[in-house]
């Protein structure tokens, strides 16, 4: 760590916005109900991430985090994200 930043950790969540088709959660859903599973009305995929980095504070991580996200992890475009930020893990 550089001198008085902190650990922590961010756990990402990137989904496909509610207006985007999701031909992978449509594929899980038909296939869950191949396998018996009732009940299930629909299945929207995603992806998660852990990324551990150093921080000043809070405010700098949720900065890294959301730029990162533009920038890297998600298509804003068609994509939505939220995120948590642990300090110290």
């Amino acid at each position: 760590m550089k001198g008085d930043e902190e650990r922590m950790k961010g756990k990402v969540i990137v989904r496909l916005k509610s207006e985007v088709s999701d031909p992978q959660g449509m594929t899980i859903q038909q296939t869950v109900a191949k396998l018996g599973f009732g009940g299930v009305r629909k299945v929207r995929a995603g992806k998660f991430f852990e990324i551990e980095f150093d921080a000043p504070d809070a405010d700098a991580a949720r900065q890294l985090l959301n730029n990162l996200c533009d920038r890297v992890l998600a298509n804003p475009i068609i994509e939505n994200y939220s995120f948590e930020i642990e300090e110290n893990p």
